[in-house]
């Protein structure tokens, strides 16, 4: 990966892209510190996938509740009334 300071890479944009697009992902700092990454869309894309697939379902999560029978401190919330 190469690192681009945000300057250079805003004057080579182009080339930024360009790398990019080659398969090679572009990492942009601001100050000396990494900010950004420029990748292509399909790699983006592909990630996105992959994070999708590896996420809980909701019934994943729905089981990860304490089951130790304590109450939930239940809020008192004021009622809201409807604006005519």
């Amino acid at each position: 990966m190469t690192d681009w300071p945000l300057q250079d890479a805003k004057n080579r944009l182009s080339a930024v892209v360009d790398a990019a697009l080659a398969g090679d992902p572009q990492r942009v700092t601001r100050r000396g510190k990494p900010a950004v990454v420029v990748l292509a869309v399909d790699e983006y894309e592909r990630l996105r996938r992959i994070e999708q697939a590896n996420a809980p379902t909701l019934a994943e999560l729905l089981l990860q509740i304490p089951q130790d029978g304590r109450e939930f401190e239940r809020l008192t919330l004021p009622v809201r009334t409807p604006d005519l």
